[in-house]
């Protein structure tokens, strides 16, 4: 199966696309999280992790073919078990609803593979409370999968059977391990009639619970970052060989792979990455290689052929004519997921949320988004400059509120830094100590939060034609008011 490399070189990738207006974002290794009302806000990027590490490289087109592939498998499994998935404004984004999480990473285990063939042949016999035989090797199918369950953390620890009734309760318990078993069918199931043919290896699957208590299927599904797969052609002429060598030799399939790395099966999942940075001699400690042009190809390349294998379709070569976070912005303003532009409001103490609520209040009389942040100047220096830093990445225009009190340090430090405007509003009357910053701080002051309101409108006013409706009906009322009070009087 060949792939255009020329369009995976010049690919748009995306990085990350930091929206202030959805709030705070959970970053994750490879995917940007937001919390929006009842829902989740998942922005899958094309960055690439391995052994818990970012790879320097983007992966094009990893994101979206990562939400493809989910799309599909979402579609086949709704049968067995309905999913979380709402929508899906662009390639790289999918909503999903806010669900209670489980806690717990439903693993399956159709071979002897990954992290249990390497500890299988140390020695190892018992896997989250099932014990295994002796004399198994790795790549072997297994008698029956088997369900290894892992907490859901920084660092996944595994489960007993029993620890997860602890967690969840017996009948949950067994409810979310025969779920799993029947979607790892569905997935075997879908890999043997891709053309040609997968084995479906292993995988994971999470679930939830929504606000009314059902049982939802949510992240992502049987996708190559959440499972393994290879050709099956592959695994019946190798492991053959793998088992004769092994046999002749007393040795295990490690072993076997050093003398012959030629029978090592190619995998479509996280796995050849890891393999390149080992190959590179990466260890703990050491700085992470970056790929080479052609290792990027290849990655790209697998994600494509399991995309096109799995679900039969044509991966069509996307022609945006915008960068990637731009497109996504665009997406998102147009599905009504966001307005497009938010105003911060930064207050230097917590006792000043009241005139950061007044604030607030009167930026919602032109539906005019906002969030609250607290830094001082003075006492969090560091960690102000991080954070205006931090919203320079913003991919939406934003306007940033000063409102401290005292000596307003706040906001003439963060107009030096920051890349959109800084409005001063001080909590303690007309304070006028933000008038007296040096050179290079570039902050307005204004005294009324009102007026304030009105200021952050016009400069959005650009960006929504509805803001500048309100504006001009609030300037004709006010003219209109004043004309019937002067008829009044004369």
């Amino acid at each position: 199966m060949s792939v255009n490399r020329d369009a995976i070189l010049k690919a748009q990738c995306l990085d990350d696309c930091f929206m202030p207006e959805l709030g705070k974002v959970k970053k994750g290794k490879v995917r940007d999280i937001y919390f929006k009302d009842d829902n989740v806000v998942m922005v899958a990027t094309d960055r690439v992790s391995a052994f818990d590490q970012h790879i320097p490289n983007l992966i094009p087109y990893k994101g979206m073919l990562l939400n493809k592939i989910a799309k599909y498998a979402f579609d086949s499994t709704s049968s067995i078990i309905p999913n979380a998935l709402v929508t899906s404004p662009d390639p790289n984004v999918v909503v999903q609803k806010k669900v209670e999480n489980l806690q717990i990473e439903c693993i399956v285990r159709g071979y002897m593979w990954g992290s249990m063939a390497a500890a299988y042949e140390k020695g190892a016999r018992d896997f989250c409370g099932l014990k295994l035989e002796d004399g198994l090797l790795r790549y072997q199918k297994l008698a029956e999968p088997l369900f290894t369950p892992t907490t859901k953390g920084d660092v996944d620890e595994p489960m007993t059977f029993k620890e997860v009734e602890d967690k969840l309760g017996a009948d949950m318990a067994a409810r979310v391990r025969k779920l799993s078993f029947e979607l790892y069918a569905k997935g075997c199931e879908v890999a043997a009639k891709a053309n040609p043919p997968l084995m479906f290896i292993d995988t994971k699957y999470e679930f939830g619970l929504d606000k009314d208590g059902n049982l939802l299927l949510i992240d992502e599904v049987n996708t190559p970052d959440s499972s393994r797969m290879c050709d099956v052609s592959e695994w019946e002429t190798k492991f053959p060989k793998i088992q004769e060598a092994a046999k002749a030799g007393n040795k295990n399939v490690t072993e076997v792979l050093k003398d012959d790395a030629s029978l090592k099966v190619k995998e479509y999942s996280k796995q050849y990455v890891r393999d390149i940075l080992l190959e590179n001699g990466y260890s703990e400690g050491k700085p992470v290689p970056k790929l080479s042009e052609e290792q990027v190809v290849e990655c790209t390349s697998r994600y494509i052929q399991i995309y096109e294998r799995l679900t039969g379709s044509k991966f069509d070569y996307p022609e945006f004519t915008t960068s990637a976070k731009q497109r996504l912005f665009n997406s998102m303003k147009a599905s009504g997921i966001i307005k497009g532009y938010c105003a911060m409001i930064f207050a230097g103490s917590n006792s000043d949320l009241g005139h950061m609520q007044k604030l607030s209040d009167a930026l919602d009389t032109y539906g005019i988004p906002s969030k609250k942040r607290i830094c001082s100047a003075h006492k969090q220096p560091g960690q102000l400059e991080e954070t205006v830093a931090m919203y320079n990445t913003s991919v939406e225009p934003i306007c940033i509120i000063g409102c401290a009190g005292g000596t307003d340090a706040l906001s003439g430090t963060a107009s030096f830094s920051s890349l959109f405007p800084i409005i001063s509003c001080p909590p303690d009357g007309k304070n006028d100590s933000c008038l007296n910053n040096p050179p290079g701080s570039s902050n307005s002051y204004i005294y009324r939060p009102a007026n304030v309101a009105k200021h952050v409108a016009q400069i959005f006013s650009i960006h929504d034609p509805a803001i500048g409706k309100v504006l001009t009906e609030s300037n004709a009322k006010k003219v209109a008011d004043l004309k019937k009070a002067d008829a009044e009087l004369w």
